[in-house]
Order: C-alpha cells, then sequence, then structure tokens
C-alpha cells in the first residue's frame, strides 16, 4: 500500500476568536506512506525540511497515538514529509501534521473513522480545535468547548476572499506568545470580544463583508503580543487602509493575515510589504485562498501514477474498509 496524505496550513483566531476560529489556507504539507518501503525510514523534504530536522516528527507520534486509541500496531512502513507550511510563524503547521498523521493511519489500519473520530483525537493532542478543525474539515470553523465537532461556518465552496499573508523570517514560539497574556482582562474588553467574534461568525457564515470587517478587532491578545511583534499594529493598519476588510495575528504569530476582496489583493500585498520594510521585519508575502476542502488521501496506482483528482477524508478509499 503507498498513498499520500495532504493537509492544509490554517489562520488560527481571526483576530478576535481566540482558540476558537480557524481558516483552512490553501498551503500544504503531505506525507507519503508506503508500507513496501524500508520500515523506519522517515525523510523530510520542502521548504522547511531544515526547521523541523532533530524535532519530533508530529505525523509519526499522531499515528501512533491512533493505533494505541483503537488497540492497534502500525504495519511497518516508510515516511516521507514534505512541508511546506512555514515553521512556528502561526500557519498551523503542527496542525496540519498532526492530522496527516491522523489520517494516514486511519488508512493503514483500515478504521473507516469519520471527521468528528479523527477531530476528537486531534483536539485531545492539540489542546484546543481552530487549527485542527480547519485543517481536518476545510473552510472557517468556530471550535466550541464541549462540542463533539466544530461548526462548520462556510455554507458555499468559496468566501470569495484572499488571504494575503505576511510571513516573517523570524519564527516565533507559541509559549512565549501565551506568556504575554494577562491572567485577567478588563470585562469592557472581554465584552468587546463577545461581540466582535459574534459579528465575525456571522459574517463567515453568510459571507456579510461589513460583519466580517467589524469583527476582525481584537482586545483580548493582540494588544499584549504586540510587544512581542511590533510589526503587528502598524502592518494591520497599513492592510486596512489599502483595502482590506480585517487583519490580524495569524495565531500566535509571528505572521500577519489580512482578508480581502480579490480586486484589491495586489495593492494589500503592497502595503504589508511596505510596512514590513519600515517595521524592519524581513519576510515575505503570499497571497493564498481559504481551502474549502481539509486533509484528504490521495490515493497512488502501483505503477507509482496519482488518481486524478484528490479525495475528501470520509470518502478516501485504499483498502476494503479502510476510509482516511
Amino acid at each position: 500500500m503507498r498513498f499520500t496524505v495532504r493537509a492544509p496550513a490554517s489562520s488560527a483566531n481571526l483576530g478576535p476568536g481566540f482558540d476558537a476560529l480557524g481558516l483552512a489556507l490553501d498551503l500544504w504539507n503531505e506525507i507519503e506512506v508506503d508500507t513496501a518501503g524500508s520500515p523506519g525510514d522517515c525523510r523530510l523534504t520542502g521548504t522547511e525540511a531544515a526547521l523541523l530536522e532533530g524535532r519530533e516528527n508530529l505525523s509519526l507520534t499522531a499515528m501512533h497515538e491512533l493505533a494505541s486509541a483503537h488497540g492497534r500496531e502500525l504495519p511497518t512502513f516508510a515516511i516521507t514529509v514534505r512541508t511546506d507550511v512555514p515553521v512556528a510563524r502561526g500557519l498551523g503547521s503542527s496542525a496540519a501534521a498532526l492530522v496527516a498523521g491522523l489520517v494516514a493511519a486511519d488508512a493503514l489500519l483500515g478504521l473507516g473513522l469519520e471527521r468528528d473520530a479523527l477531530y476528537a483525537v486531534a483536539l485531545r493532542m492539540e489542546g484546543h480545535g481552530d487549527n485542527v478543525g480547519a485543517a481536518i474539515y476545510g473552510g472557517a470553523v468556530v471550535a466550541v468547548p464541549g462540542a463533539a465537532a466544530p461548526v462548520r461556518l462556510l455554507t458555499h465552496a468559496d468566501l470569495g476572499l484572499e488571504a494575503v499573508v505576511f510571513i516573517p523570517e523570524a519564527t516565533g514560539a507559541t509559549r512565549a506568545a501565551r506568556a504575554a497574556l494577562p491572567a485577567t482582562v478588563p470585562h469592557a474588553d472581554a465584552a468587546f470580544n463577545v461581540a466582535a467574534v459574534a459579528g465575525l461568525v456571522l459574517g463567515l457564515h453568510t459571507g456579510d463583508r461589513a460583519l466580517i470587517a467589524a469583527g476582525m478587532r481584537d482586545r483580548l491578545h493582540e494588544p499584549y503580543r504586540a510587544r512581542l511583534f511590533p510589526h503587528l499594529e502598524p502592518m494591520c493598519a497599513a492592510a486596512r487602509e489599502a483595502g482590506a476588510l480585517g487583519a490580524a495575528l495569524s495565531g500566535a504569530g509571528p505572521s500577519i493575515l489580512a482578508l480581502c476582496e480579490p480586486t484589491v489583493a495586489a495593492a494589500v500585498e503592497e502595503a504589508l510589504c511596505e510596512a514590513a520594510g519600515s517595521a524592519c521585519a524581513p519576510g515575505s508575502v503570499r497571497r493564498l485562498r481559504p481551502a474549502a476542502c481539509g486533509a484528504h488521501l490521495v490515493p497512488i496506482h502501483a505503477t507509482g501514477d496519482h488518481q486524478n483528482g484528490t479525495v475528501p477524508v470520509e470518502a478516501a478509499t485504499l483498502a476494503p474498509a479502510s476510509r482516511g
């Protein structure tokens, strides 16, 4: 058996939705699994491979976690990991790796698990459902504490917006970004965020641009994290002035994400580049579409040719009773 699993990047929070909102982006990590390969062989490729050398392989960790949860042992296999989602930049690289491993293990073991079951394992491993929810289901999701699955906000395949993302050369540490947050916040700031995230959720669900623009404002974490990332506030302001509906720190940073209409994406990209230069923050800007689908299998024939198209998680079949 040989197959590839793809899992998307994601941006969490989108401003006020701290540890709750996630948006899948059209930038992918891949793992190729080959049961005929040399057992235990693990090869890292892709633009981020150098940053992962010597680190825990989260895809392998997730594969063993799923097998253990079901009282099973994985067959011997070789794995090739292609990492193109920026590492430690607030774009869900760990969630993509983790989710890809869960989908791969499900296929190897022939468990036939639905996405909700994979999400439960991913949530337990990650601790919050924003990035892993987006990576599994695609689109925009809101992870509600106590709910068995995240709420999928998009009722249509395409939000019709572009994400213009500034990706710094410097990496960030989620631990440091969380340590920057106070133990308590003013009641007025908490109330502001409740209203903002409610409007943003409805805006993402209906496609209402005015609600998205009004909702992408935060008082819960960004003001405190701006001390770690001096480029945050000037870049968000520059993106909005160039026509973006909203801009926010992507996850725990240090990347910045702006959502905009495709007609102004070039202007927003230019504004972010100029603001990065003024802030002495070296990096690059990428224009990405939201990813309508989440993690999925790409089966490979014995000849090594990929099948046409991609297969959603719950429909992918590699062997009898095996669904990714």
